[in-house]
């Protein structure tokens, strides 16, 4: 297999870049600011930021003669849910580890992992680290039935994944050579860590979704797997909210439901609870303490996850709230 694989074409490229007046101008910035990336519309599956990641990790798997992906996520995972639409594209077997177990209704990202035809085994009280060990474990357990099965990452941010997201800096750059602020909810890290790579850290603002313990880790390490040398100086000014995790992962904060109502009523753009409605959250705050300043030209990364909206308990009640 050679050192590094041409990435697969899984979605539709460059992805849009939109302006979204009345929601910068209720953000307290100028009509002209803000501007929203739509890697909702990247096309695979129901869209989002994974495709980016799923074109080279795929392509590893594939060169390795995979027949088999794996990866792991919570029930609503949005990386599992194109994972699994990217092996019906592939022709490829999928099996998805999957945080919790079979209890509630099979809705959201849940009902498209079945559509598309791919195996759940239900992980219990797991975290990303014992889900990751599962995942392995299956693999290896296919491997003595003679299948070849390729362990995609979580969130698949590995290095390879990060490198979809470099791909997307590199279109910002020629749609938006002006830019100043990209904000981007922050999962696994790799979405971040392949836009620092090329954009440099004070660019990029992440806002943390509780996905894992330690994101900045997480980004630091992959920027040191994209890097020809380290990069200490990008590490000292990463740029990350932690304040918008609330309850947990999957919880919904009031905060977040506001963001939510605020996209869909001055855009009529639908964003997502967990990483979407938080990352619109963090830019409300961002404005709030001066961080980002009318003038400035900012884009909003949407990075998909509509399927996990309509999953979430909480869905009804932000949609009707006044």
């Amino acid at each position: 297999m050679p050192e590094r694989v041409e990435p697969l074409v899984l979605g539709s490229w460059p992805t849009p870049l939109e302006p979204a007046p009345r929601l910068s101008v209720k953000l307290g910035l100028l009509p002209s600011d803000l501007w929203i990336k739509r890697d909702d519309l990247t096309g695979l599956g129901g869209g989002g930021n994974k495709v980016r990641k799923l074109q080279y990790t795929c392509a590893v798997a594939l060169a390795k003669g995979a027949t088999t992906l794996i990866t792991c996520g919570a029930a609503q995972s949005n990386n599992a849910r194109l994972t699994a639409a990217a092996g019906a594209h592939l022709g490829l077997d999928v099996v998805l580890v999957l945080a919790g177990g079979p209890h509630g209704p099979t809705t959201g990202n849940l009902a498209l992992d079945e559509l598309f035809g791919a195996t759940v085994v239900w992980a219990g009280d797991a975290d990303d680290i014992e889900m990751d060990v599962r995942a392995k474990e299956i693999s290896g357990e296919l491997r003595h039935r003679g299948v070849v099965a390729e362990v995609l990452p979580y969130g698949g941010s590995s290095v390879e994944g990060a490198r979809g997201y470099a791909d997307c800096g590199r279109e910002l750059v020629v749609q938006a050579p002006d830019l100043e602020h990209l904000v981007v909810a922050v999962g696994s890290g790799g979405t971040m860590a392949g836009l620092i790579h090329v954009l440099g850290a004070t660019k990029v603002l992440g806002v943390h979704t509780g996905a894992v313990a330690d994101p900045l880790g997480r980004i630091q390490g992959l920027l040191d797997g994209l890097a020809d040398r380290a990069r200490s100086e990008d590490h000292a000014q990463i740029r990350l909210d932690l304040e918008q995790v609330g309850d947990g992962y999957s919880h919904l904060t009031p905060r977040v439901g506001e963001a939510l109502r605020l996209a869909a009523r001055t855009e009529g753009i639908v964003l997502d609870p967990i990483y979407t409605g938080r990352a619109l959250a963090g830019l409300q705050t961002a404005v709030a303490q001066g961080e980002v300043r009318p003038g400035q030209r900012t884009v909003l990364l949407h990075s998909g996850g509509l399927p996990g909206l309509f999953g979430h308990p909480d869905f009804g009640s932000v949609a009707r709230s006044r």
